[in-house]
């Protein structure tokens, strides 16, 4: 018998792709400056970041990495655990953990580190996680590595998850959601399940990389916006290259299970420390979410002028109040195709596709950022009429949790 080819196998996944229409290009940005980048030579209004508060390029952010690049240098030349562990660091994540008021935080590389580390450090294969449908690929895939038993409640539904949970009364057990849904844009019922948690005797895990700095009072993110803190929530994530235009992760929580996961955990141990520049520059952007809380009101202002906005035109938006919009089209060649003609319009708008959505809810996913002004969402709207949407029965809040069977374990994919 001829042993199979691995790149034939490749070639063949490739050549079924882009059947489906669901092949993926990455784009050279050339140039940027706040929501307008430079691509293939043409500036175009950017509504694809996920730079929520426009912080990225913030005068005092850039100043504070080049400052603390020529003090600190380029990288921090090892792993926390060997010699890369450095004061900005160790001030980021005490300000951090100050600030979302938890008792420690732990720096990561990236959101999906983290969640790896933390379900790979806090469940074997006796345990029991369970986990909303539409959660990140990177929760799916900790819990897969963990080893222990999955179960995937449906979309938003606190009862069931209790349901899942009680399926395995002897196992210890996690529950762990998103606090905003990347995809959709909504908010996970977090007091319904922290109840749920709590009766269950489970341990509830929030990854809040969508709600960190946008959303609750003064910007503490999802859980804080539902009135709970780290008694019912007792681990948190947030990532940093989202609302706080960086790059990295944190995990809060007591410090006795903080600990456990920065002496145990894999993806922790075993990689290089975030750059101290980097750590420096997220400081600041920290400092400027306190300090300037008119970028979230901004936001929300843009926010509420383009929900107007689509539902006066009918277009087929799924209902959020956050500052992710997705306007489903269906059709995987039909969202591409509005997405070129956006482009050819001057706005970058991605389509978004399955696997990373369920079959049949293509959809072009709307960002935006304190850094758009009214005009900018008007010519959006303006755009976003011309492609004939509006007239689709299937519009206003049609529901997009029929996950297919591999959407959340590619999510992270466009």
């Amino acid at each position: 018998m001829t042993r199979p080819s691995l790149l034939h196998t490749l070639a063949t996944a490739r050549a079924e792709r882009a059947a489906d229409g669901r092949t993926r290009a990455r784009r050279t940005v050339q140039q940027a400056e706040g929501v307008r980048v430079r691509i293939d030579g043409r500036e175009l209004l950017n509504f694809c970041s996920n730079d929520y508060l426009g912080l990225a390029q913030h005068l005092a952010v850039i100043s504070r990495l080049q400052e603390a690049a020529a003090w600190h240098g380029v990288g921090a030349t090892a792993s926390h655990l060997v010699c890369g562990h450095h004061l900005e660091h160790a001030a980021l994540e005490q300000e951090l953990a100050a600030f979302l008021g938890y008792p420690k935080a732990l720096l990561f590389g990236s959101g999906y580190l983290a969640n790896l580390a933390v379900l790979q450090t806090l469940l074997s294969s006796d345990d029991l996680c369970v986990q909303d449908r539409l959660n990140h690929a990177c929760l799916i895939d900790g819990a897969r590595l963990a080893g222990c038993a999955l179960k995937r409640y449906p979309h938003g539904d606190a009862e069931a998850a209790l349901r899942q949970l009680r399926t395995r009364p002897e196992a210890a057990a996690l529950l762990a959601t998103d606090g905003v849904f990347s995809m959709d844009g909504d908010i996970a019922p977090l007091q319904q399940l922290a109840l749920v948690a709590r009766s269950e005797n489970a341990l509830l895990y929030v990854d809040d990389a969508h709600g960190f700095g946008v959303i609750g009072p003064g910007g503490r993110g999802s859980v804080a916006a539902a009135g709970l803190n780290v008694r019912q929530v007792p681990l948190l994530m947030v990532t940093l290259g989202k609302a706080l235009g960086g790059y990295g992760a944190a995990v809060c929580g007591a410090p006795e299970v903080i600990d456990a996961i920065a002496e145990s955990a894999r993806p922790y141990i075993y990689t290089t420390a975030l750059p101290p520049a980097l750590a420096a520059a997220n400081r600041a952007a920290l400092k400027a979410v306190q300090d300037e809380p008119w970028r979230r009101y901004h936001l929300a202002g843009l926010i509420a002028r383009f929900s107007r906005g689509a539902r006066r035109l009918r277009l087929p938006v799924v209902e959020s109040s956050t500052a992710i919009q997705p306007l489903l089209v269906g059709d995987n060649a039909a969202a591409l195709a509005a997405s070129k003609t956006l482009e050819a319009r001057g706005l970058l708008v991605a389509a978004i596709r399955p696997p990373t959505v369920p079959e049949g809810s293509a959809r072009l996913r709307i960002t935006l950022s304190a850094a758009h002004s009214d005009n900018d969402i008007d010519r959006l709207l303006e755009a976003l009429a011309s492609l004939g949407l509006g007239n689709r029965d299937s519009g206003l809040n049609a529901p997009t949790h029929g996950e297919s069977s591999v959407r959340a374990e590619t999510k992270a994919q466009p």
